[in-house]
């Protein structure tokens, strides 16, 4: 029987694109820690372009490549961190540039973003992805140079429409970023829905486990900026260990069962408590009474991620107070690992954050469901609303 041409996502990850071993059929793919490769009597690579560490390593090609496939882009870059990958993306731009991002997405972004553009005499617009009209309003044409969307928003979950967002910023002679790190390529392909980039915080689902930072850039082609970012993560060397490439490559082979599973168990937490007497509101794109949930459904294929927040009554107190009697959500940072972690994001992004101060992110793991729905009803049910 002849092997399908093409294979499913979920195979290209658990197979890590299939890899064995040349060396000895393992199935597992090796790590390589060497800083430098021999060349031949000829002076010749052994094998074209690995050459030394810095960016040229067999381990994180290989993670790459695994990443640029379940992305379906023509190539991807690792870095160091998410906030690395970021940063390079926008070092592409020159003085004057114009640059426009969401003011709702992952806070250390924001912060990054107003200190760059300020100190490159870059222009800078906000706009709410809570209201749509305003994306429009915030790109400048022949001036905006990339657009930055994160979808679903980190941590008030807002959806933006990528195939809008797309044909917004090319008609304005831009590029299209998307930050995919919440819905994973897992549920949404942003360069198939008309997106020139997407990133991921690598840290978080790719990886899945709590024990890599890193970052990744896909690109959909060859192109100016693309060559840009090659050459600026090549000189200032914002590049992973082959350890660390190793492990990010260990997870993504399990991404899809992690995924599916913590989106399903999400869905099922977000419907018990949506009406919970102690919560002024959840937020989360699965639901219907979501604003965007028709928008979400139909670019988010199979699920709607493993986050969601609730918005506890009684004020940043009372939200605390629920973290505090958590018994089997760990209160802590981060996200997209195989622990439920729950987050009073406020205390976290400090007076400047736009977050609700009653608000908690839970980022759902693998755990039982039924266990996770207790112990958040349990830790409810102590908390006194005055």
């Amino acid at each position: 029987m002849k092997m399908r041409k093409s294979l499913g996502n979920a195979t290209v990850a658990a197979q890590a694109s299939h890899a064995i071993d040349p060396a000895s059929g393992a199935v597992v793919p090796p790590i390589h820690p060497a800083t430098t490769f021999a060349r031949d009597k000829n002076y010749k690579l052994t094998q074209e372009k690995i050459q030394y560490s810095r960016d040229d390593n067999p381990t994180f090609a290989h993670a790459e490549k695994v990443i640029a496939q379940l992305e379906g882009g023509s190539e991807a870059l690792l870095f160091s961190s998410g906030m690395a990958g970021v940063a390079t993306i926008f070092r592409t731009l020159n003085e004057k540039d114009h640059i426009v991002a969401p003011s709702k997405m992952y806070f250390g972004v924001v912060h990054w973003l107003k200190h760059f553009a300020c100190k490159s005499k870059m222009g800078l617009t906000f706009y709410d992805p809570a209201k749509p009209e305003s994306l429009e309003r915030a790109i400048q044409k022949n001036k905006t140079k990339i657009v930055w969307v994160e979808t679903p928003a980190n941590p008030t979950w807002e959806i933006t429409d990528i195939r809008v967002a797309a044909e917004l910023a090319h008609d304005a002679g831009a590029a299209l970023a998307v930050d995919n790190t919440v819905s994973t390529p897992v549920f949404t392909r942003p360069l198939d829905l008309g997106a020139d980039f997407v990133f991921h915080s690598a840290s978080k689902y790719l990886n899945g486990h709590s024990d890599v930072v890193a970052g990744v850039l896909v690109t959909k082609d060859q192109n100016e900026i693309w060559e840009a970012v090659k050459w600026e993560r090549h000189n200032a060397g914002s590049i992973l260990g082959p350890f660390e490439a190793w492990l990010l490559l260990r997870g993504l082979r399990t991404l899809f069962v992690r995924v599916h599973h913590s989106a399903k168990s999400a869905l099922q937490i977000a419907k018990h408590f949506e009406k919970h007497p102690k919560l002024e509101r959840l937020l989360y794109p699965g639901l219907e009474a979501h604003p965007a949930h028709d928008i979400a459904k139909r670019q988010m294929t199979g699920g709607f991620s493993g986050m969601l927040s609730i918005l506890v009554n009684g004020g940043a107190k009372s939200a605390l107070e629920v973290a505090k009697h958590a018994e089997v959500f760990i209160p802590a940072t981060s996200l997209g690992g195989v622990e439920s972690l729950l987050e009073h994001r406020k205390s976290v992004e400090g007076p400047e954050s736009q977050v609700p101060e009653n608000l908690l992110r839970l980022s759902i793991g693998l755990e039982d469901v039924n266990d996770l729905i207790a112990d958040l009803e349990q830790a409810l049910e102590r908390v006194t609303v005055s």
